[in-house]
C-alpha cells in the first residue's frame, strides 16, 4: 500500500525577500560540513544523484569505491582508525541493502558509523518502483537507529541527530533514507541547530556506591584477573585500564576487540594475550581458577565463556559497561556498574590498593611456561605463523592491523603483539569475511601517518579483492599480506576435527594474487620460501603505494589452543602445542 506523500514546503525565490533558500541536498552536505565530515566513502546512482550533483564542489574527500560494501568497511576501518565517525553514501535499492553486512559488523562490534542511502521519491514508496526497497524495515536489526526523511523540514534535525547517536552512549551505526524528493526539495533555512531526543539519555557516570564495591572486592582478591573488551578502546579509558592493571597488580586477559588497549610488549608480566576459543591457555586457566573476574567493556561472546555453566566457576564478577542490557545478558553479575569506561575507572583507580599476590603469579607462570603459542617453522615451507610473527618484529608493533576472517584472522591475534589502541581492527563479533581490505583502505585514508597492513586469508580477501582498483585509483598505501592455503581454512579445520574429514566445499583453487595486484596497477610480491618472508615484508612495507604480499602457507596448518563447541574453557585441545 502506498503512503500518502507528504506536502513539501513551497520553494521560495532569492528575490522574494532575504531568507535563504536550499534544497534538501545542500542541507545535508552543510550539516556534514559542520559535523566535522571529512571523507565519504561511496557509489553513486540514481536515486542519490540530486545529493552527488551537491558533493561537486564540496570541500570533503570523496573516496569511489567499487562496491557499496567496501563503502561501509572503509567507513567502519575510518572510525576504528580515527575515533571519528565514518560516513557512507551510497544509492536504493541494492545499494543500500549491499551496506546491510556493513551495519552488522559496525552493530555488533560497536563501531560509530553514518550510513546515507538514497531512496525512491515519497510518492512512489509502496509501488514497487525501480530500485525501492524498504531499506529502514531491512537495517532496523542490524542499526542502532535509522530513519526515512519524509519532509526536508526535518532533514537538518536528523542528521545531527544521526551523528549524536551513532557516537554517544554506546556506539554503533545509524541509517538515514533520503527519498529523491526531499534531497531536491527547497527550504527557507531558519537553523537553530536543535535536536530532539528526550527518550535518549546514556549513562555516563557510574554509581559511587557500586564503585566503592568493586574497589573493595578488587582490594580483597587473591586471583583476580581483568577481562576487557573493545568498549575500553572505544571509550578512550586504555590509559586508565592500565594504570588500573600496574597499580592494583591485576593479570589482563583481552577479547579479539579489546587488542590494544593494554601494551602488551611493555607489561609482559601482566599481560594474559587474548582469551576464549583460540585465545592463550594461560588466560583461560586463569579465568577458570580466579576468585575475581574484573570485566569491563566486554560482553561475555560465546567465543569467550565456551560453556556458559562451567565459567569462571570460582569467581565473583564486576561487570562494568556502558549499555545496562550487556550486564548479566549472559553471565551472571555480583557488582554490575553501569556507566562510560573512562569515567568509571577514573573514579574507582584511586580506591585500588596494590597487592603482591605472589602465589597467584608464580601459578600463571607455570602455565605461561607450560602452554606457550608455538609453531614448528621448518625449512622452505612458510608457517603462517611465522608470517604473522615477523609482520609483528619488522614493524615493532606499530603498524595499524586488519584482517579479514578466519584462521588467519586467530593467528594474527596470538602472534601479533598490539602495543597500542586503535591499531587493531578486525570483525569480531560478526566475523565478516572481506572485512580485512577495506577497513585497511578506510584505516589507511584517515591515519596516512601509519602504515596499514591487512593479514587476510585467500578466501576472505576474493570478497573485497575488486577494492584493488581503489587503491590504486587514489594511491592508498594499503599493505595486503595474503596467507595463501588454497583453502577455506577454519571451515576445513572442523571438518578435519568435527565431521571425520569429510571436506566439503574448502578447496580453493586461487589466481596469483602477486599479478592480480600488478594488473590492477598495484605492486604484487609472490612468496613461496620462508627464508624470503623477511625481506619481502621490508620491500613491501618501503613501497610508496598499494602492494599485496602472496605467501603460499602451509596448507593444512590448524590454529590451536581450540575450546570445541560445547566444551568448557578450560577444556582445550592442545594439538601440536605445549
Amino acid at each position: 500500500m502506498a503512503t500518502k506523500p507528504q506536502r513539501q514546503p513551497r520553494a521560495q525565490s532569492a528575490d522574494a525577500g532575504t531568507t535563504l533558500t536550499k534544497t534538501g541536498g545542500q542541507i545535508l552536505h552543510d550539516i556534514l560540513i559542520e559535523q566535522g565530515v571529512e571523507v565519504l566513502f561511496g557509489y553513486p546512482g540514481g536515486a542519490i544523484l540530486p545529493t552527488f550533483d551537491v558533493l561537486y564542489n564540496t570541500p570533503m574527500k570523496f573516496i569511489l569505491t567499487r562496491h557499496e560494501q567496501g563503502a561501509g568497511h572503509m567507513a567502519d576501518g575510518y572510525s576504528r582508525a580515527t575515533g571519528k565517525i565514518g560516513t557512507a553514501i551510497v544509492t536504493s535499492g541494492p545499494g543500500a541493502t549491499n551496506l546491510t553486512t556493513d551495519l552488522a559488523t559496525a552493530y555488533i562490534d560497536s563501531i560509530p558509523m553514518v550510513a546515507l542511502t538514497g531512496q525512491v521519491a515519497t510518492s512512489a514508496i509502496g509501488n514497487d518502483a525501480f530500485q525501492e526497497a524498504d531499506v529502514v524495515g531491512v537495517t532496523r536489526p542490524v542499526t542502532k537507529h535509522n530513519v526515512l526523511v519524509k519532509n526536508v523540514n526535518e532533514l537538518p534535525r536528523v542528521i545531527r541527530e544521526a551523528y549524536h547517536i551513532a557516537g554517544t552512549g554506546r556506539p554503533g551505526p545509524v541509517l538515514v533514507d533520503l527519498p529523491k524528493d526531499i534531497q531536491v526539495a527547497k527550504l527557507a533555512v531558519e537553523d537553530n541547530g536543535e535536536m530532539n531526543l528526550p527518550g535518549y539519555r546514556p549513562r555516563v557516570k557510574g554509581n559511587p556506591r557500586q564503585i566503592k564495591m568493586a574497589a573493595e572486592a578488587i582490594n580483597a582478591a587473591e586471583r583476580p584477573v581483568l577481562y576487557t573488551g573493545g568498549g575500553v578502546i572505544i571509550a578512550d579509558a586504555w590509559k586508565e585500564l592500565r594504570e588500573l592493571a600496574r597499580k592494583g597488580n591485576i593479570p589482563i586477559t583481552t577479547t579479539l576487540l579489546g587488542l590494544g588497549a593494554f601494551d602488551e610488549v611493555a607489561d609482559p608480566d601482566l599481560t594474559l594475550h587474548m582469551l576464549g576459543m583460540h585465545g592463550s591457555a594461560y588466560a583461560n586457566y586463569s579465568v577458570q581458577e580466579s576468585d575475581l573476574l574484573i570485566a569491563i567493556g566486554a560482553r561475555f561472546d560465546d567465543r569467550v565463556t565456551g560453556k556458559v555453566s562451567t565459567f569462571a566457576p570460582n569467581a565473583k564478577i564486576i561487570h562494568i559497561d556502558v549499555d545496562p542490557s550487556s550486564i548479566a545478558k549472559t553471565i551472571g553479575v555480583d557488582i554490575p556498574v553501569v556507566g562510560d569506561a573512562k569515567a568509571v575507572l577514573s573514579e574507582l583507580v584511586p580506591l585500588i590498593q596494590h597487592r603482591d599476590r605472589t602465589a597467584w603469579f608464580n601459578q600463571i607462570n607455570d602455565w605461561k611456561k607450560k602452554h606457550p603459542f608455538s609453531y614448528n617453522q621448518t625449512d622452505g615451507e612458510i608457517k603462517p605463523q611465522y608470517v604473522i610473527d615477523q609482520i609483528s618484529q619488522i614493524t615493532e608493533g606499530n603498524a595499524i592491523i586488519t584482517t579479514g576472517a578466519g584462521k588467519h584472522q586467530m593467528w594474527a591475534a596470538q602472534w601479533h603483539r598490539c602495543k597500542n589502541p586503535q591499531q587493531w581492527f578486525t570483525s569480531g563479533g560478526l566475523g565478516t569475511m572481506g572485512y580485512g581490505f577495506p577497513a585497511a583502505i578506510g584505516a589507511a585514508v584517515g591515519r596516512p601517518d601509519k602504515t596499514v597492513i591487512d593479514i587476510d586469508g585467500d578466501g576472505s580477501f576474493c570478497m573485497s579483492a575488486n577494492e584493488l582498483a581503489t587503491v590504486a585509483e587514489y594511491n592508498i598505501p594499503t599493505k595486503v599480506v595474503i596467507l595463501n592455503n588454497h583453502y577455506q581454512g577454519m571451515v576445513r579445520q572442523w571438518q578435519e576435527l568435527f565431521y571425520e574429514k569429510r571436506y566439503m566445499a574448502v578447496k580453493m583453487a586461487n589466481p596469483s594474487f602477486a599479478k592480480v595486484a600488478e594488473a590492477y596497477g598495484c605492486k604484487g610480491i609472490d612468496v613461496k620460501d620462508a627464508k624470503d618472508i623477511p625481506d619481502a615484508i621490508r620491500e613491501m612495507i618501503a613501497h610508496p603505494g598499494p602492494v599485496v604480499l602472496d605467501a603460499h602457507v602451509t596448507a593444512e596448518e590448524n590454529v590451536y589452543p581450540m575450546v570445541a563447541a560445547g566444551k568448557s574453557l578450560h577444556e582445550m585441545e592442545m594439538g601440536g602445542m605445549a
